[in-house]
């Protein structure tokens, strides 16, 4: 099975810069109108904002899980990218959440090292 998840913005080139610094790296693919970064062998994040999207702009959440949050955050504050303060929850489970520029969630979730 693969995945494609499609983050809906409001201006795909803007979003393809902002992308491009959060994944530390330009999208994968592009296919027509659609940037693709692939995240895992069958998983993908699609950023689209043609018309049809309109409606869902700014509504998308997602976790992403990792295993370098310090260095992606790092990576982050280099593009000045904000984000919101850095949990541990109970488990050990590291987690933060970073908001796309069009409100879209993007968390990003790092399991206690062994």
């Amino acid at each position: 099975m693969d995945l494609y998840t499609v983050m809906c913005v409001s201006d795909r080139i803007k979003a393809r810069a902002w992308y491009a610094a959060f994944f530390g790296r330009p999208a994968d693919e592009i296919m027509g109108e659609e940037y693709l970064w692939q995240l895992g062998e069958n998983a993908w994040l699609v950023i689209d904002d043609r018309d049809m999207r309109a409606e869902r702009v700014g509504g998308a959440m997602i976790t992403l899980g990792v295993d370098d949050l310090d260095d992606i955050l790092a990576r982050l504050a280099v593009h000045r990218i904000d984000h919101e303060p850095v949990e541990t929850y109970g488990n050990g489970v590291r987690h933060v959440v970073v908001l796309d520029p069009d409100g879209n969630s993007l968390s990003l979730a790092e399991p206690p090292h062994r």
